[in-house]
């Protein structure tokens, strides 16, 4: 569910740096991954503003679930100091995808 202070219908043209705080914001505040049963949110994790830098330029087509995942297999997570890297799709359990859907949704209909 998005907060209610982040106003989507105020999102200004495609590659704007405030558009994409905006939806890093979003995904911050309602993706998280998931490790051990503990949910990590992607701000925590300081990774919602790559995925929002990632999925900012194709809000403006028809996004599919297929293009949310080939971004999210692209961006590498670091576990245990580096040792191990893991992708961002993951380490999103099923919930959270949705939730990321929904946002880019909302977004893309702005």
């Amino acid at each position: 569910m998005l907060s209610p202070t982040i106003p989507l219908k105020t999102m200004p043209s495609p590659n704007s740096t405030e558009g994409i705080e905006k939806l890093a914001a979003a995904i911050g505040e309602a993706v998280y991954i998931d490790v051990a049963k503990w949910h990590l949110y992607l701000r925590d994790a300081h990774l919602h503003t790559v995925l929002a830098e990632q999925l900012y330029p194709i809000l403006s087509q028809k996004v599919t679930e297929e293009q949310v995942l080939q971004i999210l297999r692209n961006i590498p997570v670091k576990l245990g100091g580096g040792k191990l890297e893991i992708t961002l799709a993951d380490l999103l359990p099923m919930q959270s995808q949705m939730h990321l859907m929904d946002i880019i949704e909302e977004f893309a209909s702005a």
